[in-house]
């Protein structure tokens, strides 16, 4: 079973109705009673369905919603508490060190946890604010000695 299989899965079992539409401006929507919608014509992978669809779960099983009215802060704090239990359940930390650990470069850990690979880099990100650490000095981003993906990864 893939990620998205058991996204979906989970989804049903929680009782989240999950729908397909053209939505304008935006790719998905959740809402307070459970219902997530989503433009699956604007993702242009299963990958990205799966980010789209975890951090729409995380909007409605962690209770972080807004309205338009909502300030900016109120938005970040809802956008944010929904990306890290999509992280937490796409991308767990214990797995991610683990692969690390193999040397997989950024594009092969994308492609092992079925993530874009913008995602996996947020991932890593979340990881080091909740653990503040040193800066990397080829690219000056947070760094570990156990976690950190280098943008001079990119260029090997």
């Amino acid at each position: 079973m893939t990620r998205l299989q058991g996204l979906y899965e989970t989804a049903d079992g929680l009782g989240l109705q999950i729908c397909y539409f053209p939505m304008g401006q935006i790719t998905a929507i959740s809402t307070p009673d459970g219902f997530i919608g989503m433009d699956v014509d604007k993702l242009e992978n299963t990958a990205e369905e799966t980010v789209c669809l975890a951090h729409e779960m995380g909007h409605c099983l962690t209770g972080s919603f807004y309205t338009v009215e909502s300030s900016l802060c109120q938005q970040r704090r809802c956008e944010e508490r929904a990306d890290r239990w999509a992280i937490r359940q796409l991308v767990p930390l214990e797995d991610l060190k683990r692969a690390l650990e193999m040397g997989l470069r950024p594009h092969e850990l994308a492609e092992l946890f079925g993530v874009p690979e913008e995602f996996l880099r947020r991932c890593v990100y979340y990881s080091h604010r909740a653990n503040p650490v040193t800066q990397c000095q080829n690219c000056n981003l947070p760094s570990s000695s156990d976690l950190h993906i280098c943008d001079a990864d990119r260029r090997q």
